[in-house]
């Protein structure tokens, strides 16, 4: 049954032309919330029942941002691109949303956060999470699995996934999972978590070697898994023109793997969802390769 508008605050979607973000919004629209979808160019965001489009807002032009959130009661914030001046950016959006009476911000981080963390962008999501827990605001933490469609996008021409990633597992997640977990809270008006960190993941533990032949199987590409190791993987990456910043991305996401900080299955999908996760085979989008930011 469909969620009466009446019943819901309006919720503010950052990102809502991404991936991510406009699988939440649509899930939203389905139930009937009102929200305020909230974009760099407002002409790129959904058309969507009970949404208004706001913008252009970037999370660091604190006035444009003031504006855009004004009227919401919740905050979907979804991670900004690594800039170099993540935290900046997101504390910016957090500030301006309560200032116009924003009480709840729900924060989109990374499985395996940490001050320590091997992949790069986990340790930037680490420090807007330290941000959160003193701003004074309601907020919940979804720690989102790696995507299930990441190893797609990351392949070559010829579909050969390379990198040092070792045999080190990881429960790869759906985007749509996500959207709905993270809507579940989103739609939820107790406080059952305010300040909960909520690590969100597929439902089985597997290696690339493992991963990536599952990905073959739902395509019905031949997508294969190359180990390399980290000397290997630099020189390839050099060779390629590749930055040093990501160079160092992609390589510590593939070495957070291989250390084991991913290794782990949660409850939180079906507990939240009331649905089962979804296997790496069943995800149903994968991205073309060569595509990986």
């Amino acid at each position: 049954m469909a969620i009466a508008a009446k019943d819901h605050g309006t919720v503010a979607v950052t990102g809502a032309t991404g991936a991510l973000g406009s699988r939440i919004a649509a899930r939203l629209a389905d139930g009937g919330v009102p929200q305020l979808l909230i974009g760099r160019d407002p002409s790129r965001l959904p058309e969507l029942p009970f949404a208004e489009k706001r913008g252009p807002a970037a999370y660091d032009d604190a006035a444009a941002m003031r504006s855009a959130l004004d009227g919401a009661s919740t905050l979907v914030l979804i991670s900004s691109h690594p800039t170099g001046k993540r935290l900046e950016e997101h504390a910016s959006a957090v500030q301006a949303g309560m200032d116009v009476g924003v009480g709840r911000v729900l924060y989109v981080s990374l499985i395996g956060a940490a001050a320590t963390a091997t992949y790069r962008n986990a340790r930037d999501h680490w420090l807007t999470e330290q941000y959160l827990a003193g701003a004074g605001v309601r907020h919940t933490v979804f720690r989102a699995g790696f995507y299930a469609s990441t190893p797609a996008a990351l392949a070559d021409e010829e579909f050969t996934i390379r990198g040092p990633g070792g045999d080190g597992r990881v429960a790869f997640t759906t985007h749509d999972d996500i959207a709905a977990t993270i809507t579940g809270v989103a739609t939820d008006e107790s406080t059952e978590h305010d300040g909960a960190v909520l690590e969100v993941t597929g439902p089985e533990s597997l290696t690339l070697a493992e991963a990536v032949p599952r990905i073959a199987e739902a395509t019905g590409k031949p997508y294969r898994y190359e180990p390399e190791t980290l000397p290997e993987a630099f020189a390839r990456r050099w060779r390629l023109g590749i930055s040093g910043t990501q160079i160092e991305a992609w390589i510590s996401w593939y070495q957070a793997i291989a250390g084991g900080e991913l290794d782990k299955v949660t409850d939180v999908v079906p507990r939240i969802t009331g649905s089962p996760a979804t296997p790496i085979r069943e995800a149903g989008w994968w991205p073309a390769p060569k595509t990986a930011r």
